[in-house]
């Protein structure tokens, strides 16, 4: 236990713990602004009070850093790039191995599984003051044609006013009591690749439902596959080619009319 406090004091910066959360809405419907601001650092940046940073680092993993300097990777493989740094949280889903680690750091304070016990799901609600993160689990098919009840999790990170969500490895559309769990997702990472989560028809019907300001397609194998997808949004969403891996977002700046936000991804690498 005083190894555990030790750890979590030495990366979570005294400016962090100090820091409030500013509520979000996710039970709510935002007012949409005019614009987003993004940006492509060469390492991990500053974030201003009432932003969030997001960078996509592979397959499904995003950054997700807050002003006090909270880190947290989603669909953590355990490698990240070169840049050495323990991240504050990570979130898994263990549909394929490409989503999680069976040997994450154990200096990393907070390991959020998206899966408990076999069918029985597992529930998250961790308030770490500036950030709060939760799921909402989903089932999966499992081996043999099988399925895995509420073996995936959504995880929502309430942060800065707004709600960012990840859909992980999303087998089916969402259901009712779902989509209400889930609330009003400003920000949402989404898998495009067409099979080994949703069809396009599927998630496009999906994100239509969501209404989310931004959407980042993420799990996509080639540009074929993505392609598809923006084809598929392009007639209720604006499309935004970032050109890198990174950008900031703040309530004040989601675009008024929906928009997918492309990233390439890119690993967390030390500046050269």
């Amino acid at each position: 236990m005083i190894r555990f406090v030790l750890s979590l004091l030495l990366f979570l910066p005294a400016a962090t713990q100090a820091q409030d959360r500013t509520p979000s809405h996710c039970i709510a419907l935002a007012d949409a602004s005019p614009q987003v601001h993004y940006m492509v650092p060469a390492r991990l940046p500053e974030v201003a009070a009432e932003n969030v940073y997001l960078h996509y680092i592979a397959h499904a993993s995003f950054l997700i850093r807050s002003h006090g300097g909270l880190n947290m990777v989603t669909d953590f493989t355990g490698f990240t790039g070169t840049l050495p740094f323990i991240p504050d949280v990570v979130t898994m889903n263990h549909a394929h191995d490409t989503h999680w680690t069976a040997f994450p750091d154990p200096a990393i304070p907070h390991v959020l599984r998206g899966w408990g016990e076999f069918g029985k799901g597992i529930d998250h609600h961790l308030d770490l003051g500036e950030v709060l993160v939760r799921n909402v689990s989903t089932d999966i098919r499992s081996q043999f044609s099988g399925v895995e009840d509420e073996g995936n999790s959504i995880f929502v990170f309430e942060m800065a006013g707004l709600c960012i969500g990840h859909l992980g490895h999303l087998h089916h559309a969402p259901d009712a009591a779902q989509y209400a769990a889930l609330g009003r997702l400003d920000v949402v990472m989404a898998p495009v690749d067409g099979g080994y989560t949703l069809d396009q028809p599927t998630m496009i019907a999906v994100l239509n439902r969501l209404k989310s300001s931004i959407v980042i397609p993420m799990h996509w194998f080639s540009d074929f596959a993505l392609d598809d997808f923006l084809v598929g949004m392009r007639d209720d969403f604006s499309i935004v080619e970032v050109g890198g891996p990174s950008l900031t977002v703040s309530l004040d700046r989601l675009p008024s009319r929906p928009t997918i936000m492309v990233l390439r991804p890119n690993y967390i690498n030390v500046a050269r």
